[in-house]
């Protein structure tokens, strides 16, 4: 029997965007130890509205915002309650980030990224492999 699956977004910068091509697009990185929780959301307009309005000014975003979809398995899904934390398309998950192993473990297929968004002030990364695909996909 197939596995359920759901579609799920999540808005990156940069510097996510190379860690995740280091994976060869399977996984997440781990939270830094400021961040108590990863947050992907429900839906393509609230990741393009995140990477567009908060990445493209955000030096630590490297200028740019790219919104990454994947699909996870479903019945795990269910152990995360939906936040709202605004409008009516603002709702995400709430993953602890002592879990992301566990969540990056029931991701089915690849992370795939479907919107690239370039600030006045982004540069390519020194990435060689990162730099050809961000210029194969723009």
């Amino acid at each position: 029997m197939k596995m359920k699956t759901q579609k799920l977004y999540r808005p990156v910068g940069l510097i996510e965007l190379d860690l995740i091509f280091k994976s060869e697009f399977l996984r997440f990185p781990p939270r830094l130890g400021w961040q108590p929780i990863f947050y992907p959301v429900l839906n393509e307009a609230y990741a393009i509205e995140i990477a567009t309005k908060w990445n493209l000014d955000d030096k630590g975003s490297g200028y740019s915002g790219f919104v990454t979809s994947f699909e996870i398995d479903e019945e795990f899904l269910k152990r995360y309650k939906v936040e709202n934390v605004g409008g009516k398309i603002h709702n995400e998950l709430w993953v602890p980030s002592e879990e992301m192993e566990l969540f990056n473990d029931n991701i089915q297929g690849n992370i795939e990224v479907t919107k690239m968004y370039f600030g006045t002030k982004f540069q390519y990364p020194e990435n060689e492999g990162l730099k050809q695909f961000i210029k194969q996909n723009e």
